[in-house]
């Protein structure tokens, strides 16, 4: 159950991240309420601790909004 919880995490983050990269600022917002989900499940069956868990979710919308100021 982890390995799945794991995955289907990173799977999420990675695709946010060439979302980003890609400067597809539109669809990544789209994606960002999925992204949350994923990491907020990994820290409910705490496979995550939860300050990791909020450190992703800051990151990544760090990221996203330094992609759309640019834009």
């Amino acid at each position: 159950f982890n390995i799945r919880r794991d995955n289907a995490m990173e799977k999420a983050v990675k695709g946010i991240k060439k979302l980003i990269a890609a400067k597809k600022v539109k669809e990544a917002e789209k994606e960002l309420p999925k992204v949350y989900k994923a990491i907020d499940k990994s820290v409910k069956i705490k496979f995550l601790k939860e300050n990791a868990g909020a450190r992703y979710k800051s990151r990544i919308t760090l990221a996203l909004n330094k992609a759309k100021a640019v834009k």
